[in-house]
């Protein structure tokens, strides 16, 4: 086939999608690039170079074209993470054509899966403040309805977990959450949960995944046009306030009721930023009735704002996102710093570390001491203080392939059980009898019964109480982490990232480190190399397959490479682990710390120089 006639059928494509799409707004943004695209070369005598003005007229009819075929190049992926990408007209990008494709095709699975049952199906549909989510959640409030699907609509921009919390609260077979996490300001996404009588075992109300994923993306692929897909005009139901309002006594409920950890919990100032995002309000509201009432919210990242003007990416874990916080924390000598993400499903805890230092990495040095811990660190905090009830029989803790080893010592310390899965939450919190579970990305899932998910809200409610109890000790977070280091070996955490334009690259970095691997890190000789794509079915995870590697060396330090799941990025989670005296006074602790840190910023380097990043 000629250029000129791939060219012709992706013209005739593009019209097609235009005259199916539902928005006028992305209707006209394809329409605006396919007459840029089309129009007449600039005629150049032969011999003679192009002026600037010709050259430029070339570049956009270039640009253009390029622009469309990557919008042309298949319909957005439906996977185990829903729907995510760029907003924007066209097959490969996030607007309400894809979206109604995508209701329908969720509708059409879940009548297949319910065929004959009693009553109708009944979905939850949840959204945040980012452009468009309202929008998508009206279109598929609107598919649904129309093919006989009993729907309930949370009442306003609210955070995921509250949409998670629903799914089981109200018995729903599924639930939608529109909704694009800590992405960029450009970006959308769709999550689905499936719970009540589709999912009856320990995953309902959990995200998707395989082989309902591929289920659901096979009935999509059947859509034929937006056109055919029937839609209502009424017919939903908006929920009042009594869904929040059950979300809410759940979280609360986390936290003891007694006076004396009531007023602990009142002497404790915190630093709340919910990132721009929908979690501010609900945050502040669990907070103060579970006893925090000293609560200082950075004014410039309180709103909803699409924009997401005060950050580069609004991500607790990226450096800068928090730095406003930070500030504010140190001016007014917080105890802690509370950062949601965007949709609040995850948790980022800031706190002053003025006894390690020389132990913080080169991004977590802040304002005047305080630093952001990492996502291993609150999590074996969280799962060392649950461990503090007793265990009941079948309970488990859980954490990612990519998290930090130590929760497994914890859990088998108290007597719980363990369990390691792949990463996500979909994974996570499939666990038979989970208590707790964590990912290193922030995410924490505290309250399983009620919310089968991460949920930054709830996560901030346990964190506030466990500092407010420290503080009335006279001990600080340090301290905890310190004993925990005691008790079970100093378990240092770290990541190296590199974030890609050119997609392709994510695979072509993977491949290369796994044709030729390093032979050591951090000077420690590498003794073992797991191709994680073929599944560890014979060691002791019997994890099923995923794309990653993973490298052990001779002094117990591990490296996990992988592209991420939600992000154009190859991500590599570096442990090493440094035995300690259980009977180490602080300074023991602090050298123990900084030996640590040179050995996981050696092993970084040699990481970077594998993946010529």
């Amino acid at each position: 086939m000629t250029g000129d006639d791939a060219w012709a059928g992706l013209e005739a494509r593009v019209r097609t999608w235009i005259d199916d799409d539902p928005d006028p707004q992305t209707a006209d943004e394809l329409r605006e690039l396919l007459d840029l695209a089309c129009a007449a070369p600039p005629t150049i005598d032969p011999g003679v170079d192009p002026t600037p003005a010709q050259r430029l007229e070339l570049e956009d009819r270039a640009m253009a074209r390029d622009d469309l075929a990557d919008r042309f190049s298949g319909l957005l992926q439906f996977g185990t993470a829903g729907l995510r990408g760029r907003l924007g007209g066209g097959p490969h990008r996030m607007n309400r054509a894809v979206v109604i494709r995508a209701a329908s095709g969720l509708a059409d699975y879940l009548l297949g899966e319910l065929d004959g049952v009693q009553p109708r199906p009944r979905v939850v549909i949840g959204y945040d403040a980012r452009y468009k989510s309202a929008d998508f959640a009206r279109d598929s409030a609107a598919v649904l309805t129309a093919v006989g699907i009993e729907v309930l609509v949370l009442p306003s921009p609210l955070p995921t977990p509250v949409l998670a919390f629903a799914v089981r609260h109200l018995g729903a077979d599924a639930g939608i959450m529109v909704t694009a996490s800590h992405n960029p300001p450009q970006d959308n996404g769709y999550k689905v949960y499936l719970g009540g009588r589709v999912v009856v075992d320990a995953g309902q109300g959990a995200q998707i995944v395989p082989p309902a994923d591929a289920a659901i993306a096979a009935e999509i692929a059947h859509v034929p046009s937006v056109a055919s897909v029937p839609r209502a005009a009424n017919g939903w139901t908006v929920l009042g306030p009594d869904v929040l309002d059950a979300y809410v006594a759940s979280a609360v409920a986390l936290a003891p009721t007694d006076d004396a950890t009531r007023a602990a919990a009142a002497r404790l100032r915190i630093v709340l930023t919910p990132l721009h995002g929908v979690g501010g309000q609900v945050a502040q509201r669990v907070l103060a009735e579970a006893g925090f009432t000293d609560v200082l919210v950075v004014p410039e990242q309180a709103d909803p704002d699409p924009d997401f003007p005060s950050v580069a990416f609004p991500n607790p874990e990226e450096p800068g996102a928090i730095d406003l916080a930070l500030g504010l924390a140190s001016d007014e000598r917080a105890d802690l710093v509370i950062a949601l993400d965007p949709d609040a499903d995850r948790c980022g805890v800031g706190i002053l570390d003025l006894r390690h230092r020389s132990y913080r990495g080169p991004d977590t040095a802040q304002a005047e001491g305080w630093r952001i811990l990492h996502g291993d660190e609150t999590g074996s905090l969280l799962g060392a203080d649950l461990a503090r009830t007793p265990p009941q029989a079948g309970s488990s803790f859980a954490s990612s392939i990519v998290s930090s080893r130590l929760l497994a010592k914890i859990a088998g310390r108290a007597g719980y059980g363990y369990a390691q899965t792949l990463t996500g939450f979909k994974w996570i919190s499939r666990v038979d009898g989970l208590v707790f579970g964590y990912e290193e990305a922030l995410g924490y899932c505290v309250d399983p019964a009620h919310v089968r998910d991460k949920d930054g809200i709830s996560a901030a409610v346990l964190v506030a109480g466990l500092a407010a109890r420290l503080k009335a000790e006279g001990r600080t977070v340090i301290d905890a982490l310190d004993d925990l280091a005691r008790e079970h070996g100093l378990h240092l955490t770290d990541q190296v990232s590199a974030r890609f334009a050119d997609l392709d690259q994510i695979g072509a970095t993977v491949h290369r480190l796994r044709s030729s691997p390093p032979t050591s890190l951090g000077g420690s000789r590498v003794t073992e190399v797991v191709d994680l794509a073929a599944g560890t079915p014979d060691d002791r995870d019997g994890l099923p397959p995923t794309e990653g590697l993973r490298l052990l060396t001779a002094d117990g330090t591990r490296v996990i490479v992988r592209p991420s799941g939600t992000e154009p990025k190859v991500k590599c989670y570096l442990e090493v682990i440094v035995p300690l005296d259980a009977a180490a006074d602080d300074e023991a602790v602090g050298r123990a710390r900084t030996d640590a840190r040179a050995r996981l910023d050696a092993v970084a380097a040699d990481v970077r120089g594998a993946l010529g990043i």
